[in-house]
Formats: C-alpha cells, sequence, structure tokens
C-alpha cells in the first residue's frame, strides 16, 4: 500500500515547502488538495483530485492508491485540517503529515503577540451560534471563517450578544504575496468585506465577562417572581454534573434563568430549553439575547410530545412539568444518554412522595436535597434573615447493574 504524505502549504505556494516536501509533490503520482492547492503547481504531470465537500470519496481514491500519494492542505492539516482525519480513516503507520507555519503562528507573529493563551474556534461550516458563547469570554479568540459566517457577520453576532467594541484583526491571505492586514474593533468590520481566505482575532481589552452562575434575579426578566432562586439554580446545575459538550433539555424552562446559565456552562454543548407559555417565551427569548446564549435553543411547544423532535439529551432539568411530570420523566428516561442524570425541581410535598416512592422501584438511584435558604435584609436599621421557601431538588441517574 502506498504511503500517503500530507503536506502543509501557505499561501507563498511552492516557495513555502521545505525541500523534502517539494520532492515529495515532485514524485507523487496522486496529487490532491483544494483547487486553490492544486493550482500552485499547473504543470504537474500526475493524477489530480480535488478536495471539496468530498472527503468520503478522497478516502476511497487513496485506499486504492499503488503510487506516492500527497495529500495538500493549508498551514498545519493538524489545525482543523485534513490530517487527522486521513490518519484516523486510513491507519497513522500510512499517513505522515508535514506541516507548515499555521495561519495562527503567521497571525500572531505579525501582531507579536504569544497564542498559547488564544481559544481556537472555527465557524467553517458550523452554526455560527456554536462559537459564541467561548468568543465572548475568552482574552483571545482566534476564530476561522467562511463566505457565510465572514468577520463582519461574527462581528455583529458579538455586538448583539452584548460583547464590548474589542480590538478585531483580519488577516486575509497569510503568507502570500496578497497578504493584507485590517485592525481596528469589532464595530469597525460589520460593514466591511473581506477575501474568502482570512483569519479573525478577537481580544478583549478588559477582565472578561464572569461565566454567569448564581446570578441574582433581577439579572433576568422575569415575571412575578417566577423564577427558579438563585441558589437553587446552583445546587440543580452542580447536581446535573455538566460537561462542555453536552446536550441539555430543560423542561418548563420559564423565563430561562438555568438554560442562560447553563449555557454558560457549555462551551460547545447546547440547551435547548421548552416552555409553552407565550410570556414566559418572551421573556426568555430577552434573556437569552441579553446574556449572548447563542448555544440556547428556544422550543415553544410542549412536553414531553416536542421532545421527540429534539437529540437525545446527556442531562435533563425539569423545572415545570405542566401537570405531565409522569409521561415527561417517562421519556427523558428512554432517552438519556448512558451516564446522564435527570434533576427535578419540587416545592410540593406530596409530589415528593410519589415521586421518590415510584422511582425506587425501578433500575434508578435517586437523591434527594432540600435547599432552605435565608438571606439578609434590613429592617428598623437591623440586619436579619428573611426564609426563602425550600425547594427539593431530586436527582435520578441509572443504577449500575
Amino acid at each position: 500500500m502506498a504511503e500517503i504524505v500530507v503536506v502543509g502549504i501557505t499561501d507563498r505556494g511552492a516557495e513555502s515547502l521545505s525541500p523534502e516536501a517539494r520532492r515529495l509533490v515532485a514524485e507523487a503520482t496522486l496529487l490532491c488538495g483544494g483547487e486553490r492547492h492544486l493550482a500552485f503547481f499547473p504543470d504537474h504531470p500526475s493524477e489530480r483530485f480535488v478536495i471539496k465537500a468530498n472527503l468520503i470519496e478522497l478516502v476511497e481514491r487513496l485506499q486504492r492508491a499503488t503510487g506516492p500519494v500527497v495529500v495538500l492542505a493549508s498551514g498545519d492539516p493538524d489545525w482543523y485540517g485534513v490530517g487527522p482525519y486521513l490518519a484516523e480513516r486510513l491507519g497513522r503507520e500510512r499517513v505522515r503529515i508535514l506541516p507548515n507555519l499555521s495561519a495562527i503562528q503567521l497571525a500572531f507573529a505579525r501582531l507579536g503577540l504569544s497564542w498559547h493563551d488564544a481559544i481556537q474556534l472555527s465557524a467553517h461550516g458550523r452554526p455560527l451560534d456554536s462559537i459564541l458563547p467561548a468568543a465572548l469570554v475568552a482574552p483571545k479568540a482566534v476564530i476561522l471563517t467562511d463566505d457565510r459566517n465572514t468577520p463582519a457577520a461574527i462581528a455583529r453576532a458579538l455586538l448583539e450578544a452584548g460583547d464590548e467594541d474589542a480590538l478585531a484583526d483580519v488577516f486575509e491571505h497569510l503568507g502570500g504575496p496578497a497578504e493584507r492586514h485590517v485592525a481596528g474593533t469589532l464595530r469597525d468590520l460589520v460593514d466591511q468585506s473581506f477575501a474568502p481566505l482570512n483569519l479573525l482575532i478577537v481580544r478583549h481589552r478588559h477582565t472578561p465577562r464572569p461565566w454567569p452562575l448564581g446570578l441574582p434575579e433581577k439579572s433576568f426578566q422575569h415575571q412575578n417572581g417566577l423564577i427558579t432562586k438563585a441558589e437553587v439554580r446552583v445546587v440543580s446545575l452542580a447536581k446535573l454534573r455538566l460537561h462542555e459538550r453536552a446536550t441539555l433539555w430543560d423542561i418548563g424552562a420559564g423565563c430561562g434563568s438555568v438554560a442562560i446559565e447553563a449555557a454558560a456552562l457549555l462551551r460547545y454543548g447546547r440547551v435547548y430549553a421548552i416552555e409553552r407559555d407565550p410570556k414566559q417565551i418572551e421573556l426568555l427569548e430577552e434573556n437569552r439575547r441579553r446574556f449572548g446564549a447563542g448555544n440556547l435553543v428556544v422550543v415553544a411547544d410542549e412536553a414531553p410530545a416536542v421532545l421527540a423532535d429534539l437529540p437525545d439529551p446527556d442531562a435533563v432539568f425539569v423545572g415545570g412539568s405542566g401537570g405531565q411530570l409522569d409521561a415527561i420523566l417517562r421519556t427523558t428516561r428512554a432517552r438519556l444518554l448512558p451516564g446522564g442524570r435527570i434533576v427535578v425541581n419540587l416545592i410540593g410535598i406530596e409530589h415528593l412522595g410519589r415521586l421518590v416512592g415510584e422511582e425506587s422501584n425501578l433500575d434508578w438511584s435517586v437523591e434527594v436535597t432540600q435547599v432552605s435558604v435565608a438571606r439578609s435584609t434590613v429592617t428598623a436599621g437591623l440586619t436579619r434573615l428573611a426564609a426563602l421557601n425550600p425547594v427539593f431538588v431530586v436527582t435520578f441517574w441509572r443504577t449500575d447493574k
């Protein structure tokens, strides 16, 4: 079987290659790469394979290859590139990767800044809202763009999510003769157009916003005190044991206080906030915009019926059930991914006793935590403690056999 060499190349073309990489390209009987990469070698006599949205076909062609093969890739093929993809599917013993300078290295070299502490994100071929939570809090964010999620579109989305007018740098055609650097702020970018080949760097000048965790109720738009209190929110989120790539269902999301705080923790995950009440949905949408929770999806419908259309969850929070708690739990137990947890907030002792009694007959472990909170208040110049209504935080997880 032929060795497959993935060669990183910059916008300088063949001039950017090492002597070894040039030799390998010259000897290749099959040369693969994007149209831009292949155009650097117009006179190469080998068979060519143009890489577009056809990675499965690429793998099939490489599996049949018998002679020397080179796959050209931008910069470092291990940085959002094709190198690891081919190594995993064709065998690491068969695929060799020769990296070049990556766009992130070149960009930060131009700026004279370190990049070891920069968060690296890609909006290339991905939903833009998937990168917003991480980009909003990062001191330095490096973002790969595409023809839809352009630097202007990303800058606009960050500003609409409440970001400060941060410093922004766009680099076009890094390392090539057409290289261009546009420096400014996010607001400077929103009306500009850039070459398709570009990289966006966003730098926050001040301390990044803190994670919204246990925020006071006044931070959220809510109606008549219908909001999960801060202390209950924190305990409930802790019991869910979320990870940053988790999918969370928040059933009976109300104004969205739990969903929004969860969304901030799930940097690469997603929260589905299910709510049926039109007024609460309006408040939920407003709070989502206020906190820039781009990875929060508002589902304006009733559970459990609407749950059939959602991806399987890693965790489920039930803040309200509309009288459908039994049906909701049957559905969530059946759909919950391995290792997941269900957390239910209850205030009624009758509901608690019935729920715990039913679950004890199933292959599920149950834990009940009562959250009783008293907050300080001043009366007649003296500080006293005023108790809030206690809440039962009930956690379920599947018992290991």
